[in-house]
């Protein structure tokens, strides 16, 4: 594996003409604050009146209507949420497209599922921070970085990987190192490791932790705090040092409960199941059915969503957070 690095990038290359940041949510803000203060020439595609126009302007950002942003710019940055590219590229954007342009996307999911179908003339490329727009911004502003995944899915300049790794040097990511992947393999590893680990498994682990303890007797306040409260704490040795850390801080009875009860919950069965998710989003059935759950106005997924907020971990949770006086805004700032 090659770690790419700033020696590896050369800014100029998108440094030398505007560059269209569409969409200013987490991290369109991110990208459009940065590549200015890396001394890019950058408009701020948004929905005329809309609150991201208005806070992009607050931040000193010029402000235009996408189609207006995509007009005279040679890197187009897609960063506003998946569902809304196929419409947003094929009404404003594609009919400004121009030989050697590059569209540039932070995950590959509409590229790859063929919801967005740039023509041949223009480059088509990848840069995606491991990590959330506030930290993108935050890192940056310290002078460090947030570690980036960049592709190339069309090379019709013959310098997309060199507008790749400059666009990634210049919002920070290769400070911290840029790997080079494909965007097959961003978007099935990103949407498998959401859905199996990071938001699906753990959020449904927590849940079934916390229901057994309350269904046994056991207080829902005792759970939660067990189940939900102290899973940060060992996500933050997991994010610090991975597993080696956490055994390092654990006390032994735990480890010792971590080595014979952790393979009773977590085994071949849940793996298979593993399996099954990464199927589904190999061979595209995933995909399809979140684009017509989209074009049916999304009635399962709030079923769903609603049926998460009315959980009774929930309502423990927030009465519980309202005695930590260290999650309330503002608190370590002071």
């Amino acid at each position: 594996m090659r770690v790419y690095t700033e020696d590896d990038a050369s800014p100029e290359l998108v440094q030398s003409g505007p560059v269209a940041v569409i969409g200013y949510g987490s991290q369109g803000r991110a990208h459009a604050l940065n590549l200015k203060n890396s001394g890019c020439d950058v408009v701020v595609g948004v929905r005329e009146g809309g609150p991201g126009a208005k806070r992009a302007a607050e931040d000193g950002l010029e402000v235009a209507s996408v189609a207006k942003a995509t007009e005279g710019a040679k890197l187009i940055a897609m960063l506003t949420p998946d569902m809304t590219h196929e419409k947003i590229f094929n009404e404003e954007v594609l009919p400004n497209l121009k030989d050697g342009d590059a569209l540039l996307f932070a995950h590959g999911f509409t590229v790859l599922y063929g919801r967005v179908n740039p023509p041949k003339n223009v480059d088509v490329i990848m840069v995606a921070p491991k990590g959330p727009g506030g930290l993108v911004r935050s890192e940056y502003e310290r002078g460090r970085g947030v570690p980036c995944l960049f592709a190339v899915h069309q090379d019709a300049s013959g310098k997309a990987k060199e507008k790749a790794l400059a666009y990634t040097s210049l919002i920070g990511g290769a400070t911290a190192g840029a790997i080079e992947t494909t965007f097959r393999e961003e978007t099935e590893t990103d949407l498998f490791g959401e859905q199996a680990v990071l938001c699906g498994g753990a959020s449904e682990l927590v849940i079934a932790g916390f229901e057994t303890l309350v269904e046994a007797g056991y207080q829902p306040e005792i759970a939660y705090y067990e189940c939900l409260h102290e899973l940060k704490l060992i996500v933050d040795l997991f994010y610090e040092g991975g597993i080696s850390r956490m055994h390092d801080f654990i006390s032994e009875t735990a480890k010792y409960g971590d080595f014979v009860s952790g393979p009773r919950v977590i085994n071949a069965e849940t793996k298979e199941r593993m399996r099954e998710v990464l199927t589904d989003i190999q061979n595209g059935k995933f995909a399809r059915n979140w684009i017509l759950e989209n074009q049916a106005g999304k009635p399962h997924y709030q079923q769903m969503l609603q049926a998460d907020l009315d959980h009774p971990i929930e309502k423990t949770g927030a009465e519980l957070r309202e005695r930590m006086s260290w999650l309330k805004p503002g608190a370590n700032t002071k």
